[in-house]
């Protein structure tokens, strides 16, 4: 004979059931931090509008800007403006940015579209399958995104938080983004191509260096503004600008009214 419980009582096993997942989520969630929304990967995409190679990378980096626990960010290179299209987008401190990452490696692999995953890894642009690996693996090692980072807005300012964290000396940066960017490409490998740039970098600026007490720093927002920014990036970035590391930690914002 086939039994049945009453109605009631199964859904009072339901009810349990739920609440006993939820205080499991919240434990974890309590536990790894990273997973209540703190980014796991700074993505950073060097491109040019004069490559060839970049539309299929810029097309991905824009589909990684809509993972909440990715900041993904365009820096387009000049090194390729002599092939017969000065980008427009371009800024000789992301060529010196890249060569940099390339002198703290050791090697020479300075190319585009090339990715820089959390300031330790680098991979070919294109490669959704090699940045999503990057990602995995950088993260948690030497510190990489575990110092917690709070950026918001405040009237006229950008206020951004560093959680204290022992054992780091790192500098403490702001960048002005602009989220969407169609360019049409008047001549070069992509003539005759518009491309959608995503979160575009079009300035950065230095908050001050941090020795991993708790600190807290205003910035103008006019300090970095340009025609066209919508957003801002703050990270802690292990080294300094002549010879970056690890990502220790980053937070997005944007500032559309």
């Amino acid at each position: 004979m086939t039994s049945f419980e009453p109605i009631a009582t199964l859904a009072f096993r339901r009810a349990s059931l739920c609440a006993g997942a939820a205080v499991i989520l919240g434990t974890l969630l309590m536990a790894n931090p990273a997973a209540a929304g703190d980014p796991r990967g700074v993505v950073e995409l060097f491109t040019s509008q004069g490559c060839s190679s970049c539309p299929p990378a810029d097309k991905l980096l824009g589909e990684f800007t809509k993972d909440p626990s990715l900041i993904a960010l365009s820096l387009p290179i000049d090194y390729w403006d002599y092939l017969g299209w000065k980008d427009t987008l371009a800024d000789s401190r992301f060529s010196a940015r890249q060569k940099a990452y390339s002198a703290v490696r050791g090697d020479r692999d300075v190319y585009t579209p090339q990715v820089v995953v959390n300031g330790v890894r680098h991979v070919l642009g294109s490669d959704r399958k090699g940045i999503e690996t990057a990602i995995e693996k950088s993260h948690g090692e030497h510190g990489i995104m575990s110092v917690p980072v709070k950026l918001s807005r405040e009237g006229h300012y950008l206020n951004v938080s560093v959680a204290a964290s022992a054992g780091h000396y790192a500098e403490v940066w702001i960048c002005a983004v602009s989220k969407a960017v169609p360019i049409t490409i008047g001549r070069g490998e992509n003539s005759g191509h518009q491309i959608v740039y995503h979160n575009v970098v079009r300035n950065v600026l230095k908050v001050g260096d941090w020795d991993g007490t708790a600190n807290t720093w205003s910035v103008p927002l006019e300090n970095i503004s340009r025609e066209g920014v919508d957003a801002a990036v703050a990270y802690v970035q292990d080294g300094t600008r002549d010879r970056p590391g690890p990502m220790l930690g980053a937070a997005y914002t944007s500032l559309a009214n």
